[in-house]
């Protein structure tokens, strides 16, 4: 019985023990400021720098982490489309639909936030309760955010942590090193690689004391704004839902016109693919089903589906460039902050380009590191995301049931605009 008591405890997953962390520190914090007010300030006083502390941790890592995420990503998916027909319609199809639902989130996200009854009072006390005295938000004009995306000088942008401009040198860097001869390429990719995993590493750390940094967050939120803060993270967890919901419903329309699917069949035949994904909140969880699905339930050919699907399962997260929009439309929507037509139109190409590249991170670190650019590059304060985080696991089960939905959905267009034929070997030597 003791020696089984360790591992038990070892089996709580890391966003369960921020979502208990976001939980104590929201009854601890909120009790404090009914039994006290001015002991709750102080102990919110105390604890502000512990989570800005691991706010800045987090943020060290997103300059050399996307940039190298990105130019793996672009290389990645070259030399995918470049292996054959079917690959290269499936990058095509995933770049397509990730554009779609960016642009859908880009729309539909302002419009939701609209009809959210806002407080100014409650809203304030919340952005003052986040913001850093030492930090003043002034995002750029929609003119100079535009001007600014092609950097003069990259180490510059790196150095100031301009992500925009920092991920449009990474993409340029990336194609041009996808022509490069192949043994030279590699050699860097590897170097680049390392550097990728050196600094996932780094995130990992970091996310082990997230449940500190969550707790020390909420709690200066929940002494300086009161049952507020509840109203305000509830409204989040609908809006995420919401926005990964209805790209989920919009998947069977795509499937019906796109792929040529009747509704009733592929309905079908995702629904055990998408109980494992909601289960499980893992879309590589949720691979075998989705191929077992796509081959037997909807009888598309066993060489594309086994191509088409874990290229989707590491590079097509239908849900993600929608996430980033929302996520940074409502801190937006937080500070009073408009964002322009013309922002919005080259963020929605930022997300699909970051979504692509963000393979093999864990989900905290997915949201942190891959909210963050889209953040920042709009000019926006980055405090808040330390508390979203902790609320993201409520609607991550239907991130993950839209990824897998979008996974099939995906195969399916490949299939109907692939020849049935298998592809011609090379021929052999000699």
């Amino acid at each position: 019985m003791t020696a089984s008591t360790p591992a038990r405890r070892s089996r709580i997953s890391a966003p369960v023990k921020v979502l208990i962390a976001l939980v104590l520190a929201t009854v601890v914090g909120l009790s404090l400021t009914r039994y006290d007010q001015a002991l709750a300030l102080e102990i919110a006083a105390f604890a502000r720098p512990i989570g800005r502390l691991w706010l800045n941790a987090l943020q060290m890592t997103v300059v050399p982490l996307v940039t190298a995420l990105v130019i793996v990503g672009v290389n990645t998916a070259s030399n995918a489309a470049a292996s054959g027909r079917t690959a290269r319609n499936a990058i095509i199809v995933f770049l397509v639909l990730l554009v779609a639902a960016a642009g859908f989130s880009a729309l539909v996200t302002p419009a939701l936030l609209e009809l959210v009854p806002r407080d100014a009072a409650t809203i304030q006390t919340f952005r003052d309760a986040l913001s850093s005295p030492a930090v003043t938000t002034t995002p750029p004009s929609a003119a100079q955010w535009i001007g600014a995306l092609i950097p003069s000088n990259a180490l510059a942008a790196a150095a100031s942590a301009s992500m925009l401009p920092l991920v449009v040198f990474a993409m340029f860097f990336g194609f041009a090193l996808s022509r490069q001869e192949d043994s030279r390429r590699e050699r860097l990719l590897d170097i680049i690689r390392i550097v990728a995993d050196t600094m996932i590493t780094i995130v990992r750390w970091v996310l082990w004391a997230a449940p500190v940094g969550v707790f020390a967050l909420v709690l200066v939120v929940c002494a300086e704004v009161g049952m507020s803060i509840l109203g305000i993270l509830g409204w989040y967890i609908v809006l995420m839902c919401m926005v990964y919901i209805l790209i989920t419903l919009l998947l069977y329309g795509v499937a019906r016109f796109a792929a040529g699917e009747p509704l009733r069949r592929f309905a079908s035949a995702l629904l055990p693919v998408q109980a494992i994904a909601g289960s499980t909140q893992s879309s590589l969880a949720s691979l075998p089903v989705m191929i077992d699905s796509a081959r037997n339930r909807l009888g598309y050919p066993a060489a594309l589906t086994s191509l088409v699907l874990p290229m989707a399962v590491s590079l097509f997260r239908i849900t993600s460039p929608a996430q980033y929009i929302a996520v940074a439309s409502f801190i937006a929507w937080l500070y009073g902050i408009d964002i322009s037509a013309s922002q919005y139109a080259v963020t929605v190409l930022l997300a699909a380009a970051i979504s692509m590249g963000s393979t093999g991170l864990p989900g905290q670190a997915n949201f942190m590191t891959n909210n963050l650019p889209i953040t920042q590059s709009l000019g926006l304060p980055v405090e808040p995301l330390g508390v979203l985080l902790a609320v993201d696991t409520i609607p991550d089960v239907f991130c993950t049931i839209g990824n897998a939905t979008g996974g099939v959905t995906a195969t399916g267009i490949v299939a109907r605009h692939t020849p049935t034929q298998a592809e011609p070997e090379p021929p052999p030597h000699g």
